[in-house]
């Protein structure tokens, strides 16, 4: 298996674009089979990290509430 730890310290929007690459790259098929088989697993780790930070971003966004009298009184999950 290749050596993905790199892969931890991009951020998004960097993953995003390697990962991108990978996919074109594996889509055109030019790659021999051992440089294919590299590249996917790295696709994997880059995609694992993109989901990640997702989560993390999702987790943080946060709507403020209100008192009745308009004061903020904590947050809630924006979906909720």
């Amino acid at each position: 298996m290749a050596d993905n730890d790199d892969v931890k310290t991009l951020s998004f929007e960097a993953a995003l674009a390697q990962l991108e690459e990978i996919v074109g790259k594996l889509e055109s098929g030019r790659a021999p089979l051992a440089e294919s088989i590299a590249i996917y697993e790295r696709g994997e780790a880059l995609k694992a990290h993109c989901e990640t930070l997702l989560r993390t971003a999702e987790a943080r966004i946060e709507k403020i509430t209100l008192s009745r009298d308009g004061k903020p009184t904590g947050t809630e999950p924006l979906d909720a």
